[in-house]
């Protein structure tokens, strides 16, 4: 997988949270979210239909599936680099109901 940062819909309070306390937006418990993987042929289709649902408004394609020997997710940053996208070390931020 290839992510693109910039495309990852990540609300600026949550970004700026993250940046204060040091932490990764991508390893921040987050519930009620979707991830869908599709043929490209209808991922403008897919992305219209949850669109058109009032909690699906800020849907966006967030990356592509390529090929890689390694099996890594891999991240296009916001600077023109390349990060892979790895997997945990330690615990989860627990959380908060």
């Amino acid at each position: 997988m290839m992510l693109n940062e910039a495309d990852i819909p990540i609300l600026p309070q949550v970004e700026a949270a993250c940046e204060l306390l040091g932490l990764d937006p991508l390893y921040v418990a987050n519930e009620g979210k979707l991830i869908a993987i599709c043929a490209p042929e209808v991922a403008d289709l897919l992305l219209s239909a949850m669109r058109s649902h009032p909690l699906g408004h800020a849907a966006q394609r967030i990356g592509t599936v390529i090929e890689d020997s390694n099996g890594f997710v891999q991240m296009a940053t916001r600077f023109g680099g390349r990060r892979v996208v790895d997997w945990l070390s330690g615990e989860q931020l627990p959380r908060i109901c």
